[in-house]
C-alpha cells in the first residue's frame, strides 16, 4: 500500500477513535479495541494476523505496565487510607504555604524522575498531588499537570531512561554530555511547563472517579497533633481526627525507599565495568518490580503497625487498590493494541521515510520525524529509538563534535516529548489516575506535552547553534 494512503488510513482512524470515545462516548477499552482491528484490516494486514498483532501489542504493554500499576496503586493506597498522605500535605503545606505547594511538589518530581520511570513515578505520586491540592484549597489540575510533565520530560530526555540511553546507543552520543545537557535543559523545561501549566481555566473541569482521589470528596484527615484552623474545629470544618496517622517522616521514607533502590541500580549499572560480577543483582534490585515489591512488602507492615490495624484490617486495604485500577490497566494495554497495529501496518516507516526525504537540518528533522512517531504510534521510547536508527548514518558522516552529537540526540528525545494522546498509554495513566475525560485530558495533558517538547527542543536547538 502506497505512503499517502497509510497516512491517510492512521489520520482517519485517530478521527474515528476521537468521535467514538468524545461523541459517543463508547467506552475507551472497547473504542480502541475496535478501532485496532479496523485499520489493521483497512492497511492490508493479513485476516489471520489481525488478532495475533492486537494481542501482542497488548502483551507488549501490560507486560511492564501491569505489575507496575498494581503495585505503585497498593503502595499508594496504604498511603492514602491511613490518613498518613493527608498528614504529609498538612506538614509540608504548613512550612511551604500554599503558594509553594505546586513549585516544591514540582522540583520533587524532577529530582524523583531521574532514576525513576514516568509511570511508576506518577503513580507514586497520584496519592500524594490529591492530598496536597486538598490542604492547599487548589483543583488537583494545577499541582498534578506540572508534576506530571517534569517527569515525562526527564523519561525523554535524561539517561539512565531506555530511550535516550538506547538512542545515544545508536548515534554514538556520550552518555556522560547527554546526562549533564538533559538535565539542564529538563530542568528549564520544568519551569516552562510550571508557568504553562497556568494558562489552562482547570477549575472548570469536574474530574470523575480515580483511585488516587477516592478520600478527595471525604473530610479532611489529621493526625491528632495536627490543630484546626484558627477559630475552627473539627466538628465545624469537616475535619476528622485520627489517633495513629503514619509521621511525614514515615511516608517520605516509604515513598522514597523504592526510588532508592532503583537510583542504586541504574548508577551502579552505569558505572561497572560491562563484564562484572555485580550488575545481575543490581539490574534486579534496580527493576521497578523488585522496588516496588519491597516497597509494598514494608509499607504493609510498617503502615498496619503505625496505623493500628490488624492483619485482616491491612491486607483488605491493600486489596482494595487492585479494582480501583483495572480500568487503568485495561484502557493502558489497549492502547498498546492501537500503537502495535500502527506499527506492524507500516503506517510508523511510512511516515518517517516522508519526513526524511524533505531534507531538513539533521537536528530539526530528529524532532520532526520522532515527533511524528510519537503522534502516529504513541510510544515515545519507540519513536525515539525508531528515528535514532534512521538518522544514525547522517550523524556519523556528518562529522559533527561529540558536544553536537549529544545535542542532536537530546533533540530526539524532546520530540518524543509531545503529542501525548490517545494512543499513548501514558495519556491513559495520567487521565484515568486524574479522572479526566478525554475531551478534557487533550485540551490539557496533550497541549502541555507538546508545548515542553516544543520548548525543549527549541532550548536544544539554541545551545547547538552557539557551540
Amino acid at each position: 500500500m502506497g505512503t499517502i494512503a497509510l497516512l491517510l488510513i492512521a489520520v482517519a482512524a485517530v478521527a474515528v477513535l476521537l468521535v467514538l470515545v468524545i461523541k459517543f462516548e463508547l467506552p475507551a477499552f472497547v473504542s480502541l479495541l475496535l478501532v485496532s482491528m479496523g485499520t489493521a484490516l483497512a492497511t492490508g494486514i493479513p485476516l489471520i494476523d489481525v488478532v495475533p498483532i492486537m494481542v501482542a501489542g497488548m502483551g507488549k504493554v501490560l507486560g511492564s505496565v501491569a505489575i507496575v500499576v498494581g503495585l505503585g496503586s497498593m503502595l499508594g493506597r496504604l498511603i492514602e487510607v491511613s490518613g498518613a498522605a493527608d498528614n504529609l500535605a498538612h506538614r509540608f503545606t504548613a512550612i511551604l504555604g500554599p503558594k509553594r505547594v505546586i513549585l516544591a511538589l514540582t522540583a520533587a518530581a524532577f529530582i524523583l524522575g531521574i532514576p525513576v520511570f514516568f509511570d511508576v513515578a506518577f503513580i507514586i505520586l497520584a496519592p500524594i498531588i490529591f492530598a496536597f491540592a486538598k490542604i492547599a484549597g487548589l483543583h488537583p489540575m494545577k499541582v498534578a499537570l506540572p508534576v506530571a510533565v517534569i517527569l515525562l520530560t526527564v523519561h525523554v530526555a535524561v539517561p539512565p531512561h531506555p530511550g535516550p540511553v538506547a538512542a545515544a546507543g545508536l548515534t554514538g552520543a556520550d552518555v556522560g554530555l547527554m546526562t549533564i545537557f538533559g538535565l539542564l535543559i529538563s530542568a528549564v523545561v520544568g519551569v516552562v511547563g510550571y508557568y504553562a501549566a497556568k494558562i489552562f481555566k482547570v477549575d472548570r473541569i469536574e474530574l470523575g472517579p480515580s483511585p488516587a482521589s477516592e478520600t478527595l470528596e471525604a473530610a479532611t484527615v489529621v493526625a491528632d497533633n495536627t490543630a484546626p484552623p484558627s477559630g475552627s474545629s473539627p466538628a465545624t470544618t469537616g475535619t476528622r481526627v485520627l489517633t495513629n496517622v503514619p509521621s511525614a517522616l514515615t511516608v517520605i521514607g516509604l515513598i522514597l525507599l523504592p526510588i532508592v533502590m532503583i537510583m542504586i541500580g541504574s548508577t551502579m549499572i552505569t558505572v561497572l565495568p560491562e563484564d562484572s560480577n555485580a550488575i545481575p543483582f543490581f539490574s534486579f534490585i534496580g527493576a521497578p518490580t523488585t522496588s516496588l515489591l519491597v516497597g509494598v512488602l514494608v509499607a504493609y507492615l510498617v503502615i498496619g503497625r503505625k496505623a493500628g490495624w490488624d492483619r485482616k484490617k491491612t491486607s483488605s486495604v491493600t486489596n482494595s487498590a487492585l479494582p480501583m485500577v483495572a480500568i487503568i490497566i485495561f484502557v493502558t494495554g489497549a492502547g498498546g493494541v492501537f500503537g502495535n497495529v500502527l506499527v506492524e501496518s507500516g503506517i510508523g516507516d511510512a511516515l518517517s521515510e516522508s519526513l526524511t526525504a524533505l531534507g531538513l537540518p539533521v537536528i530539526v528533522a530528529g524532532f520532526v520525524i520522532t515527533s511524528a512517531l510519537r503522534a502516529a504510534q504513541g510510544s515515545a521510547t519507540v519513536a525515539i529509538l525508531t528515528t535514532a536508527g534512521l538518522l544514525s548514518e547522517a550523524i556519523a558522516t556528518g562529522g559533527y563534535s561529540p558536544v553536537e552529537v549529544a545535542l542532536i540526540t537530546l533533540a530526539i528525545g524532546f520530540g518524543g516529548l509531545g503529542l501525548s494522546h490517545i494512543n499513548d498509554s501514558g495519556f491513559w495513566i495520567v487521565t484515568k489516575y486524574l479522572g479526566l475525560s478525554v475531551g478534557d485530558g487533550l485540551k490539557t495533558w496533550t497541549v502541555l506535552t507538546t508545548i515542553c517538547g516544543v520548548a525543549g527542543f527549541l532550548l536544544t536547538w539554541l545551545i547547538f547553534l552557539i557551540l
